[in-house]
This record gives C-alpha cells, sequence and structure tokens, in this order.
C-alpha cells in the first residue's frame, strides 16, 4: 500500500509541476504549437501502448460522435484556452483556479446527467469560490486580467469534456477512451495551430525546451495516467482523490523555486478555502461514495491541462 502511495504522490507532484513546465515552455513556443506538438508525442505513446497491450477496439456512430465533440470541446478549445493563459497567468494562480473543475463538474453533471447536487456540495462550492476571490481578486489586486479569464475557460472546458467521457465510458473502457480522444483531439489541433505559425512566430532551438516539452508529453500525460489508473484499484478513487487536493500546493512550491514566484498570504489562505471547498464538496454518504467511486473508477484519467 505505501507503493501505491508514493506512486499516487508522484503523480500528483508531476501534474502540479505541469503547471510551471507550461509557463516555461510557452515563452520558447507559441501557445498553439506547443499545445499540439506535446499532444503529437503523448498520443504516439498512448497508441504504441495500446497496440502492444491489444487494447484497440471497434467503435460506433455515438460513440464517434462523442470523440469528435470531445475533441473540439476538451482538446482544442480547453488547450488553445489554457496555454494562452499561461502566457499571462502565473502557474499557481492557474493551478487554483483548476483545482476548482471536480466541483463545476458536479454541476455540470446536475444539468446534463440528472446527478444530484446536494446541499453538502453548495456549501463546498461556495467556500471554494470564495478562496478564489481570494486568490484572483484581492490577493491579485482585484484585477482580473485577460488570462484569468482564459483559465477559467480552460476549466469549464475541462469540466465539460468529463461529462463527455462519462458518457463514453458507459460502452467503452476508461484507457482506450483517453486514447481515442486524445488522437481524435491532436487530429483538431494540428491544423488550427499550423494556421497560427507566420513568419514571426518564436519557435526555440534550445535542446532544454524540446527535452522538457517531449519527456512532459510522455511522462506526465502518458505514463502518469496509466500509472494513476492502476493505483485506483488498489488504494481506491476516495483517497486516491484526496491526492489531486495537493497539486496547487505543488504547483506553489516548484514555482517558487523554478520560477521564484512569490506567494502572498492572502493567496496562501484562499488557497486552503479553495482545498477545504473542493474536499467538503467531494464527501458523500457511504453509498453515493461507493457511487462515485465507481464512477471514478470507470472513467480515464484526463490531464490535457
Amino acid at each position: 500500500m505505501i507503493r501505491s502511495y508514493l506512486l499516487l504522490l508522484f503523480c500528483v507532484t508531476l501534474w502540479g509541476s505541469n503547471f510551471v513546465f507550461g509557463s516555461m515552455l510557452v515563452k520558447e513556443f507559441p501557445p498553439l504549437f506547443l499545445a499540439d506538438v506535446r499532444l503529437i508525442f503523448t498520443s504516439l505513446f498512448l497508441i504504441l501502448y495500446a497496440w502492444l497491450t491489444k487494447k484497440f477496439v471497434k467503435i460506433t456512430l455515438r460513440e464517434l460522435g462523442l470523440l469528435v465533440l470531445l475533441g473540439l470541446i476538451g482538446t482544442l478549445a480547453n488547450q488553445t484556452a489554457y496555454f494562452n493563459g499561461l502566457l499571462t497567468t502565473d502557474a499557481t494562480t492557474a493551478s487554483l483556479i483548476l483545482s476548482l473543475a471536480p466541483i463545476v463538474t458536479a454541476v455540470l453533471a446536475s444539468l446534463f446527467l440528472k446527478e444530484q447536487f446536494t446541499l453538502r456540495m453548495k456549501i463546498g462550492s461556495g467556500i471554494a469560490l470564495l478562496g478564489t476571490f481570494f486568490v484572483v481578486g484581492i490577493g491579485a489586486g482585484l484585477s482580473i486580467s485577460k488570462g484569468v479569464l482564459l483559465i477559467v475557460i480552460a476549466m469549464v472546458t475541462f469540466s465539460a469534456s468529463m461529462i463527455i467521457i462519462r458518457k463514453l465510458t458507459q460502452t467503452m473502457q476508461p484507457f482506450i477512451t483517453t486514447v481515442y480522444s486524445t488522437t481524435v483531439g491532436t487530429l483538431f489541433l494540428t491544423p488550427a495551430a499550423m494556421l497560427t505559425l507566420d513568419s514571426t512566430a518564436h519557435i526555440s532551438h534550445e535542446a532544454w525546451a524540446w527535452g522538457m516539452l517531449i519527456v512532459t508529453a510522455i511522462l506526465m500525460q502518458g505514463v502518469c495516467g496509466i500509472v494513476w489508473n492502476s493505483q485506483l484499484k488498489i488504494v481506491g478513487t476516495g483517497k486516491a482523490a484526496i491526492f489531486l487536493n495537493l497539486q496547487p500546493f505543488v504547483a506553489m512550491l516548484v514555482g517558487f523555486l523554478l520560477l521564484g514566484s512569490q506567494v502572498t498570504a492572502i493567496q496562501a489562505g484562499g488557497s486552503l478555502l479553495i482545498v477545504a471547498g473542493v474536499v467538503v464538496a467531494s464527501v458523500r454518504s457511504k453509498r453515493s461514495a461507493q457511487a462515485a467511486a465507481q464512477r471514478l473508477a470507470d472513467r480515464p484519467n484526463r490531464c490535457n491541462v
């Protein structure tokens, strides 16, 4: 069990660090080009793994339609907003805004999947939103920038993609859903990325930048997804979900160490409120927890951002 906890902590540490690495990489590559190249390497890794493990299956027209919708919302819109947002938004703020995704997903699920949005979830949502106000409001001098709005869009499109994924995993295995959705999303993003390139576009020639791009794509979006899903079966989804709340703190720490990003007391307090709100909203009765755990076990891990 300790080994499983360490593996989960390893994945969350990398995912939290991903916000910082993304902030570094958008200074070396155009945002859409960066997102596209990362997804190309992620797709190639997942396709190779699926081929070696004989995971490929035929899909129906309904599944294809959902995959196309997922590619447009969960990849093209999400990645465009996320990497453009990182141009002007620090990694800590981005990670804290994106930590609201579980709550937004719950709201969308109540609207489109008719899932119950309980009083506890409403209270947790209110606490988390108050924390967000401290982080991007008071903590940022009460100025909501274009970058912050783009990160909010990235968070909402990520949550929307979770709803589509829940539909897909009703008939498809989580891993192969990840493979197909990532590949389809890449096919949509590639032409859009190419159209944004011109003679003035800055594409880094630094070996470290390309190395970081490729390694983060394969390790954080490929390997960690596989490792995470394998450990869910051992420790349970409830305990695993707790580890996800560490991502903002990892982003703060790595951002401070690598980029010298300063964290104010107000932002630190706001981050605690966000995490507390997400935890309160995520607490369920025993029966509800079992149902939620089954849904989490039946869906792929999405780390587009």
